[in-house]
């Protein structure tokens, strides 16, 4: 239900252009106005302008043309930090916390009047556990950023922005980092946050989630606004139409029926790693993967999952246990020769790990392939044999980019980073893929063709292991689950026992 309350925000006929970069307008003459203590969602695809108007809406960027006004007062933003003095603030998808520092530092640093006093930390610290109290979004202050889970910096994120108590919070994709029980958390400090008057632009492209949190919601599509609803007068399949067009995916796309599963490609034997801290993270954790299958590890942010996907994949030491790819050991082997074996592996953190921001698209596509005989030739690169295979993974994996060569990677969207990583890991029909959050920020249809993808690398004979923390997409794409909570698997389900109530329990630890 929408309150009766005055408009907030209001931003009319924005426009937004990158000259030289992108060829068509990202943003064409959008208007959007957001009331006191509602939710509006923007619902769109990747690249359908969502996260520009935000940043625009929150002075990260600055309109080509159209004004914005606050409580009805005309306003230009020139930094973030404008936006929030104006009572804006932006959570966003994408990670902005400093690594090397803690929680608490992170929002030190933003707290520029404090400086003078001793005792700083101290009434930050009451602030944020306050915070934490009130709304239910709980993350360990004095832990530095570099050894939080994405989903726990996600949490971080959330709290620096509530630190300033502003009246109008802009939320990018919010829950696309979060286990179910922390979505669900996120939506009863929303629920609070309305009642209070706040007002909240979501953005999101699942439309359950439009329909959970939204009071009304405006769908935007190639940078063209397609209409604005009332939520409990709108239907799901109306919105997808509005983000799709015509046609769309479908909303369910996996099947879990093993088809010829065949011989062991990894097995792991009662295997323990340490944190970052030094703390166990993985406690003895013994499972084996086939090919022809999908295993799906499901479990909440911060229980090991992290540290086990680190192992697997060359970037982390085992302490204790085994690793045997192929029938071979390979614990504590590096990526170069797990690689060599047939394993590819689609990060966590996709922009740290997953590629290199300052270089060109077609380099990021070969990045681990560059030596294979197709690219390289007695040391040298066959630069037009590269160029020619990274524009044909563009167009196979329909990645927004305004061309292979000449674009460095640093200014696609997330999702857009996203798509590249999956072509550059999928291209070569692995052995065995490692995915830890393969469909991250990705929308409806993007997240339906990456599931159809495992599931013809999974027909073709790979072997996957799917770590997310989407529990509806573990549900739904994998032919086993195991559930993992501190450091262990409390449970492995299969055919009928994977229901959502049974993953649940064993997340919790039942």
């Amino acid at each position: 239900m929408i309150l009766e309350g005055p408009d907030l925000l209001e931003a009319s006929k924005i426009v937004k252009a990158f000259p030289g970069v992108w060829e068509h307008l990202v943003l064409d003459n959008i208007d959007l106005d957001l009331r006191s203590g509602e939710v509006h969602a923007l619902l769109g695809e990747n690249g359908a302008g969502k996260t520009v108007l935000a940043n625009i809406l929150s002075g990260f960027y600055v309109a080509t043309s159209g004004v914005i006004r606050v409580k009805g007062k005309l306003v230009k933003f020139r930094s973030p930090a404008d936006a929030l003095k104006h009572g804006i603030g932006m959570v966003h998808q994408e990670n902005t916390l400093v690594p090397s520092l803690t929680v608490l530092e992170n929002v030190e640093l933003t707290v520029r009047s404090w400086n003078y006093f001793r005792g700083v930390s101290r009434k930050t610290r009451a602030i944020l556990e306050e915070l934490m109290e009130r709304y239910g979004i709980r993350v360990e202050l004095d832990r530095k950023v570099e050894d939080l889970s994405v989903g726990e910096r996600q949490r971080a994120e959330i709290l620096k922005v509530l630190f300033w108590e502003p009246e109008v919070l802009i939320l990018d994709e919010p829950t696309s980092a979060l286990t179910q029980l922390e979505a669900e958390q996120l939506m009863r400090a929303i629920t609070k946050m309305k009642l209070n008057g706040k007002g909240i632009i979501y953005i999101t492209h699942r439309i359950d989630e439009v329909f959970q949190v939204a009071d009304r919601v405006t769908v935007l599509r190639l940078g063209k606004k397609m209409g604005t609803y009332r939520v409990r007068e709108v239907t799901k399949e109306q919105l997808l139409k509005a983000m799709l067009g015509e046609t769309g995916p479908s909303l369910h796309t996996a099947s879990r029926k093993l088809e010829g599963v065949g011989r062991p490609v990894l097995e792991v034997d009662d295997l323990h790693v340490l944190s970052d801290d030094e703390r166990l993270a993985v406690r003895g954790v013994s499972f084996t993967l086939r090919e022809g299958e999908i295993l799906g590890i499901a479990g909440i942010a911060g229980n090991g999952q992290k540290e086990l996907v680190e192992a697997l994949v060359g970037l982390r030491k085992v302490l204790s246990g085994r690793i045997r790819l192929m029938g071979i050991d390979v614990t504590n082997a590096s990526p170069r020769v797990l690689l060599s074996l047939g394993l590819r592996h689609v990060p966590e953190d996709r922009r740290n790990v997953g590629v290199v921001e300052s270089m060109e698209v077609w380099e990021n596509l070969i990045l681990k392939d560059y030596l294979r005989p197709e690219f390289c030739s007695f040391g040298v690169l066959k630069v037009g044999n590269a160029m020619r295979f990274a524009e044909r993974m563009v167009r196979e994996f329909q990645i927004q980019v305004p061309g292979v060569s000449g674009s460095e990677v640093r200014i696609l969207s997330g999702g857009n980073i996203q798509r590249l990583i999956l072509a550059r890991e999928l291209w070569t029909k692995p052995r065995v893929l490692v995915a830890h959050h393969p469909t991250h920020g990705l929308d409806l249809k993007a997240a339906s063709y990456t599931h159809s993808l495992l599931q013809e690398l999974k027909r073709a004979g790979s072997a996957i292991l799917l770590i997310s923390e989407d529990l509806d997409e573990v549900i739904e794409v994998s032919d086993r689950v195991a559930v993992m909570c501190e450091g262990r698997f409390t449970g492995l389900l299969e055919g009928e026992q994977i229901q959502r109530e049974a993953v649940g329990r064993l997340m919790i630890g039942g």
